[in-house]
C-alpha cells in the first residue's frame, strides 16, 4: 500500500474529505496555496483543505462529507488523514457504488476503502459517473419504467437498481427481463 504525505497527495488520488467547522478550525497562514485558490495546511496526521470546489481536482477526485447539505462555490475546510488516501487511475476498475433506498442517496469508494467486501461490481471513474447519473434517473422519475410489467414501483426501481450496480449489464438489458 503506498504511503500518502503533504508531497504526493495531490497526484492521481482519490479521497473523502470530511467537513471541518470554521469554529474547529484555527486559521493560520497554509503550506501551500494551489493556482486555484485553494488553501492547504499540512499536519503530521494530515491535510485541511479549504476551498470551494470538490470533487474533480486536477488529476484526482476529492469528495467533501459535508456537516450540512453542500453546494459547491461555497468555500468549506476539509481535513483528511494520510490513510484516507488512495491511488487514483481514471481507466483502472477502483470504484464501486452503494445506494440507500430509504434516503434516496448515491455515494461511490475506493475498492482500497477497509470496509470494501471484494464483492461489489467495480467500475473505472468514467462509468462509475455514467452509472451513478442513471441510477438517479430511476430513484428519481418514473419515464424509465414505462412498459414494464411490476406492481410495485419501489421494489422494481430496488430491483433495477441492485442488478445495474452489482453486473456489467446495461439498463436496457435488465429492463428486457422486466418485460
Amino acid at each position: 500500500m503506498r504511503k500518502y504525505s503533504s508531497n504526493n497527495f495531490h497526484k492521481h488520488t482519490f479521497c473523502l474529505w470530511k467537513e471541518v467547522s470554521q469554529t474547529d478550525f484555527e486559521l493560520q497562514q497554509p503550506q501551500f496555496k494551489s493556482k486555484s485558490g485553494s488553501e492547504y495546511f499540512f499536519t503530521e496526521a494530515g491535510v485541511y483543505r479549504i476551498s470551494n470546489h470538490w470533487g474533480r481536482v486536477a488529476n484526482c477526485r476529492w469528495r467533501l462529507l459535508p456537516l450540512t447539505h453542500y453546494k459547491n462555490q461555497h468555500i468549506k475546510i476539509g481535513f483528511a488523514r494520510w490513510t484516507d488516501f488512495y491511488p487514483n487511475d481514471e481507466t483502472a476498475n477502483l470504484f464501486f457504488i452503494q445506494v440507500d433506498f430509504e434516503q434516496k442517496t448515491i455515494d461511490f469508494f475506493h475498492k482500497d476503502m477497509p470496509f470494501y467486501d471484494g464483492k461489489a461490481f467495480l467500475r473505472n471513474a468514467s462509468e462509475t459517473a455514467k452509472t451513478i447519473k442513471i441510477i438517479k434517473q430511476i430513484l428519481n422519475e418514473e419515464d424509465w419504467a414505462k412498459y414494464l410489467e411490476y406492481e410495485d414501483l419501489e421494489s422494481l426501481r430496488r430491483g433495477v437498481i441492485e442488478k445495474f450496480i452489482n453486473s456489467n449489464l446495461s439498463l436496457n438489458e435488465i429492463k428486457r427481463e422486466y418485460n
